[in-house]
């Protein structure tokens, strides 16, 4: 019986095979041989201090390491306070993952902005764009290493 026959006339077996299809597509790949030591982690962190300068243009720092990347990656961040439930994106720094430790630097001015000097919550993530075989190329995002904290968002 021709597969597609089959799974219009059996909806749980269509079902169950788009469900493992999409296990294979979005799971994370084994990482590539690696001559990085296996203890080594993986790690994104972010400086107790972001500025934001008058004009409104927001600076938020920390450090990554992170090791078998094969696609663009990237540490990006985003920052938001309690007094409301938006997040802003600050921009994005190219990551090299090559097991050492780098210093990363990310600057925007969020629009429209409500941030105020104080307190703040930023989280930082590593993110690859994993190219999967397979669907055109069609990268889809493998993250490494992701970091929230409190900091103090302070004039520049």
């Amino acid at each position: 019986m021709h597969m597609r026959r089959v799974l219009a006339t059996r909806p749980a077996l269509a079902t169950a095979a788009c469900a493992a299809l999409i296990l294979l597509v979005a799971a994370p790949s084994a990482p590539a041989d690696s001559s990085a030591p296996e203890d080594l982690k993986e790690t994104v962190t972010i400086d107790t201090t972001a500025r934001m300068a008058a004009d409104g243009i927001v600076t938020i720092s920390g450090t990554y390491r992170c090791v078998d990347s094969t696609g663009p990656t990237f540490v990006s961040s985003s920052i938001g306070q309690e007094s409301s439930t938006v997040r802003y994106a600050v921009g994005g720094t190219m990551a090299v993952c090559d097991g050492k430790q780098h210093r990363w630097e990310n600057k925007s001015k969020p629009s429209p902005t409500t941030l105020k000097h104080g307190k703040a919550e930023v989280e930082a993530t590593i993110v690859e764009l994993y190219p999967v075989g397979g669907l055109g190329g069609l990268p889809l995002p493998r993250f490494h290493a992701l970091e929230k904290k409190d900091i103090t968002l302070s004039k520049k």
